[in-house]
């Protein structure tokens, strides 16, 4: 697991083989040579099950099915044929925390079944907590006069973990696909399905203390490796944490505690959030940047726990926009980002596009955008006082839809994802393909090597994590260790050269990787804009 590589792929925006705008699985397939090409080992899939898709498929209303809109359980069949004979294994997203209000579970709680009403958390008097897409996390359960708790949209409701069924039923949603020959599991926001059994008022009025990270958490994800994919050595498990800290963080993945492989967190993608509201706009805060990544590389590493490395996923404005100036340094920007993941400790995802330097679209109108938060953020900027132009620009900086605009294979007509409208609109930088990275690739070709590496160097893969130069006001660093290796990685995020100092035993060291031609080093090291710099010593 430590030298793997996994690249997300969104099915929807990824490839779509039959001309209606949607991507699809054998559009999946049929990129996979791509793929192959690249280097990764395991792609991971958002959701394509049956879904009224009221929030991207996360809202599933049957766990064991395909979404016509996706393709048929033969291609699914077929894209993991497909994909293990060219050594690429299938990771699926699993949604154990909530259902759709589609979902026959609910409909059958509704229509009065005592059974089902207990697979989910009725209260007769609801909580003061805040749902995460906004408003109240309660609403009413029909014409009982009972409320359901919905964490997220109101046609998500959470279901009721502490009922040993409904275990068993997400127990066999995870079996029937390993029986389908799937190597992986991205569980969705997985440390909020521990509801303490008695629910209490919020002091804070989100109410996320109440539910994230409850001791409960760790026994009902222990209980899920022990029953599913524990008895499978081979299978990678990676758990979405909503506000989680490092201490749990340790917990869930410790080898020994058997819960989880590796986490998500998500700090490190706030730094540009103004008094940490969302809907802002604020350049990044470079030192709140590092204390994290320091934080959790150095906190992990000293705990045995072990992260997911990432910088883009399908909830995120792309990470170019974020923290490099892409007018003078796109290419150089990215792979100094790139850098920064794959020479870390934990396993690194690669989004689609950000291989090729794809970059947020630059949208005309609120019109242009489907993501129905970003709508809402819109309206609420309006009701707030902003001019339609300012809250266009807000949406603009920090919308999902950056991420989720089609898969830009060539320059042909819907940069080659579709012979259809596609249905997002595609992003309007016609120069930023496949076809013409793979011409020159300075951004692909560099994701191969970083992928090489990984699998090449033991230190890189396997090695402890100290932090290193913490105070330093643009360059993120940090020492790699094994008993017979260090690699020193140094990182400039700013488009201004810098110099820092780095210790004589790394002065006669190798350079393992720069993206700077005829880099020397030096005691003072000199920087240029945007440069990575990978120094490996032997001890």
């Amino acid at each position: 697991m430590k030298n793997t590589v996994i690249y997300q792929a969104y099915p929807k925006s990824f490839y779509d083989t039959t001309g209606d705008g949607v991507g699809n699985l054998n559009g999946v397939k049929e990129k996979l040579p791509y793929l192959r090409e690249l280097g990764i080992d395991m792609i991971w899939l958002n959701p394509f099950y049956p879904s009224p898709q009221r929030d991207n498929g996360y809202d599933i209303s049957d766990y064991c099915a395909i979404d016509p809109r996706f393709g048929t359980m033969a291609d699914f069949t077929e894209l993991v044929k497909a994909a293990k004979a060219l050594d690429i294994e299938i990771m699926l997203d699993m949604v154990l925390n909530h259902v759709s209000t589609d979902h026959e579970w609910f409909q059958k709680a509704l229509a009065g079944d005592k059974k089902y009403q207990d697979y989910f958390i009725l209260r007769d008097t609801p909580t003061n907590w805040q749902s995460k897409f906004g408003g109240n996390a309660w609403a009413p359960f029909g014409d009982t006069g009972r409320y359901y708790l919905h964490l997220f949209d109101p046609t998500q409701a959470d279901l009721n973990w502490h009922n040993p069924e409904v275990r068993e039923e997400l127990f066999q949603v995870v079996r029937f696909w390993m029986e389908k020959g799937v190597k992986g599991f991205r569980f969705d926001v997985i440390n909020v399905i521990g509801k303490d059994v008695v629910l209490k008022d919020a002091a804070d009025q989100e109410g996320k203390f109440e539910y994230t990270d409850r001791p409960i958490a760790h026994e009902f994800i222990h209980e899920l490796n022990r029953e599913t994919f524990g008895v499978d050595p081979t299978i990678v498990t990676v758990g979405e944490m909503s506000s989680t800290t490092v201490p749990n963080g340790i917990l869930y993945t410790r080898p020994d505690r058997e819960e989880l492989a590796m986490i998500f967190n998500f700090h490190h993608l706030k730094v540009d959030y103004e008094n940490g509201q969302k809907w802002t706009d604020q350049p990044f805060n470079f030192k709140q940047l590092t204390s994290i990544l320091h934080e959790w590389g150095q906190g992990m590493s000293e705990g045995d726990g072990w992260n997911a490395l990432f910088w883009n996923n399908h909830d995120q404005p792309r990470a170019l926009n974020r923290f490099v100036d892409v007018e003078n340094y796109r290419i150089r920007g990215a792979q100094m980002l790139a850098a920064t993941m794959h020479l870390n400790r934990g396993t690194p995802f690669i989004y689609m596009g950000e291989e090729i330097g794809m970059l947020d679209p630059d949208y005309d109108s609120i019109a242009d955008f489907e993501d129905i938060e970003s709508k809402n953020a819109y309206q609420m900027l309006m009701d707030q006082g902003k001019t339609a132009d300012e809250a266009l620009h807000i949406v603009k900086l920090k919308s999902r839809d950056n991420a989720r605009t089609p898969m830009q294979w060539d320059s042909s007509k819907h940069a080659g994802f579709s012979k259809g409208k596609p249905w997002l609109k595609v992003g309007n930088h016609a120069d930023i393909t496949v076809e013409n990275e793979l011409k020159d690739p300075q951004i692909f070709g560099f994701y191969q090597e970083l992928i090489r590496l990984r699998k090449t160097y033991p230190v890189i893969a396997e090695g402890n994590y100290e932090a290193y130069a913490k105070e330093h006001d643009q360059v993120f660093a940090y020492v790699r260790q094994t008993e017979d290796a260090e690699l020193l990685v140094l990182n400039n995020y700013y488009g201004t050269e810098t110099t820092v100092e780095i210790p004589e035993r790394f002065v006669t060291g190798e350079i393992l990787l720069t993206n700077v031609n005829d880099t020397t080093v030096e005691r003072k090291q000199i920087l240029a804009p945007y440069q990575t710099l990978a120094i490996l010593v032997k001890r």
